[in-house]
């Protein structure tokens, strides 16, 4: 599970970023006992986060960042930065990263990373087994201007080891994925967990055409509880017949109509909120079910504001140790039953630089969950997140 994230320089975002999974330790949690999951050790996370802010905002910039630093452990590329993902008003052309998540076994990870246009600048990775531990080092390497060369700090691995990084050092790959291809454990868990638990989605309808199936999706299609969450999108359904070589388009949808017969249709010939609802219960499932971390990008743009507390509802009541932080429009979502204050993510831009802002609604302790109508705050632009002139 993901506890923290911060970046910053990249796309809209100047200053950093910060954003949180923890729960609130206070008397609050006694309100929502469903919307955690606790670990060993006793660490609370929240299960699920809502991003609210108006269009050109950031909230996608802030999924594409993501998307961005997962792609940096799949590819063993040149690490670089991207000069259409640096922030015009930065002044640099170095952007960092910081991550800390818990793998299966409790372990809690500490990543960082700085990168310029030209290499990496920093890179460390750091391990602890209990949340109240210090944090021990597996490696921390910088670049030495005057040396030209990097250098290894506080390191935990051998020298041997550290003489293996330093060949073609910057040249391919991550500091952290070669460590593991050398077989160190702890860069093991941490690689696996960002290729394997982070799942950082955008979806169009354009893109659910040219979607390739993989056997995770079409093993995930056939399995009893992923009918549970597509029947959230029109309770008549009754099953579905899937397609392997063509799933998203081909997929047969049977629906049982009131005198106790059946109806088929193709997936593609069903309505637009069907057709993608029936990707995205794809990623619910991975997170109820498989434990998996998702943010998702506008997930429910086409989707009912009753199907969202379908899902909302869903992923809280079931035991599990995945997240689901999705980006949205639907104000309705700003709601103090639901949600903690914690939970609930405003990014909006500043008008004058044009910077994307992230900040929570737990940073207004005037909010008060008895009285505060979070929906009219909004609306008049207390909490920003709309375009008023």
């Amino acid at each position: 599970m993901i506890i923290n994230y911060t970046f910053n320089n990249y796309r809209s975002f100047c200053d950093d970023a910060e954003f949180s999974m923890t729960a609130n330790a206070g008397k609050v949690l006694k309100r929502y006992p469903d919307n955690y999951s606790t670990l060993p050790g006793g660490l609370k996370l929240l299960k699920s986060a809502v991003m609210v802010g108006e269009n050109a905002g950031g909230k996608s910039n802030f999924i594409y960042s993501l998307q961005f630093l997962k792609s940096l452990f799949q590819d063993n590329s040149v690490v670089k930065t991207v000069s259409s993902n640096i922030n015009s008003n930065a002044g640099k052309d170095q952007e960092s990263f910081d991550i800390t998540f818990c793998v299966e076994n409790g372990r809690i990870y500490h990543y960082c990373l700085t990168i310029d246009s030209r290499r990496i600048i920093a890179e460390s990775l750091l391990y602890k087994n209990e949340i109240n531990k210090k944090e021990q080092s597996v490696f921390e390497a910088y670049w030495d201007l005057e040396t030209k060369a990097y250098h290894f700090e506080d390191s935990g691995i051998d020298e041997p080891v550290r003489n293996a990084l330093r060949k073609n050092a910057g040249a391919l790959g991550l500091f952290t994925t070669k460590l593991a291809l050398l077989g160190n454990g702890y860069a093991i868990e941490a690689v696996n967990w960002m290729n394997n638990t982070l799942y950082p989605v955008s979806l169009t309808e354009g893109s659910l055409s040219v979607k390739q199936p993989s056997e995770q999706d079409i093993r995930i299609l056939n399995d009893p509880g992923y009918l549970d969450i597509f029947r959230m999108v029109d309770y008549s359904i009754c099953g579905i017949t899937v397609d392997r070589e063509q799933p998203f388009s081909k997929t047969v949808i049977s629906r049982r109509r009131a005198d106790g017969t059946t109806m088929d249709r193709e997936l593609q010939y069903d309505s637009t909120g069907v057709r993608e609802f029936f990707v995205w219960a794809i990623q619910i499932f991975r997170v109820v079910y498989e434990n998996r971390v998702v943010f998702a990008d506008e997930m429910d743009r086409v989707l009912n504001p009753v199907l969202s507390e379908r899902v909302i509802s869903f992923i809280n009541g079931k035991t599990h140790c995945g997240q689901f932080i999705f980006s949205t429009h639907n104000v309705l979502h700003l709601d103090l039953k639901t949600y903690m204050k914690e939970q609930i993510y405003f990014v909006t831009k500043i008008r004058d630089s044009l910077n994307s802002e992230l900040y929570s609604l737990s940073d207004f302790p005037e909010v008060r969950y008895e009285t505060t109508k979070i929906y009219e705050f909004y609306m008049k632009g207390i909490l920003g997140g709309t375009a008023l002139e």
